[in-house]
């Protein structure tokens, strides 16, 4: 199975995902050794400035907003495989999930941190929008304008061991 790249040269090149039998398969990643993972993944979220106060002064009748999801999101990374499926399941080492809070927005950040034959931008990625979900979830009685946005990886590394 082949598809074309995007790009200003157009090029075939086989999908990782798909067999010579046109069926889908989970990629064999038992050959790669082992390394040291890490991704970052963000996404922002555009809320009411009158929302953000009302987060900031815990005054969500859900709750503490960003407690909540930032619990949300490090579960969310932790499940990645039980929700995108030909992702690998992970041992995760870390996943750190942080806020950034302007007037009118929230910015979630992922960390996630690995030893393994595969990368860990799923769950960094997965972490990131579900932190987001979250907040949404928790806000929508008072904000009916909210807009998920911007969900994107930021950084992946990996170092041998």
């Amino acid at each position: 199975m082949e598809c074309l790249e995007q790009g200003s040269t157009a090029r075939l090149k086989r999908l990782s995902h798909i067999g010579s039998d046109g069926k889908v398969q989970m990629v064999d990643v038992s050959a790669k050794p082992q390394s040291v993972r890490i991704a970052i993944a963000t996404g922002k979220i555009k809320i009411k400035r009158a929302t953000a106060a009302a987060i900031s002064r815990n005054k969500i009748a859900k709750g503490n907003v960003l407690a909540t999801a930032q619990v949300a999101g490090i579960q969310a990374a932790k499940r990645t495989a039980e929700l995108i499926p030909l992702c690998h399941p992970l041992s995760l080492s870390n996943v750190a999930v942080d806020f950034e809070t302007t007037l009118d927005a929230i910015t979630a950040k992922c960390v996630a941190r690995t030893t393994a034959q595969t990368g860990v931008e799923m769950e960094a990625l997965t972490g990131a929008a579900v932190a987001l979900l979250t907040i949404y979830d928790m806000c929508k009685a008072v904000d009916k304008e909210m807009e998920i946005s911007e969900v994107r990886l930021e950084k992946k590394t990996k170092r041998s061991i």
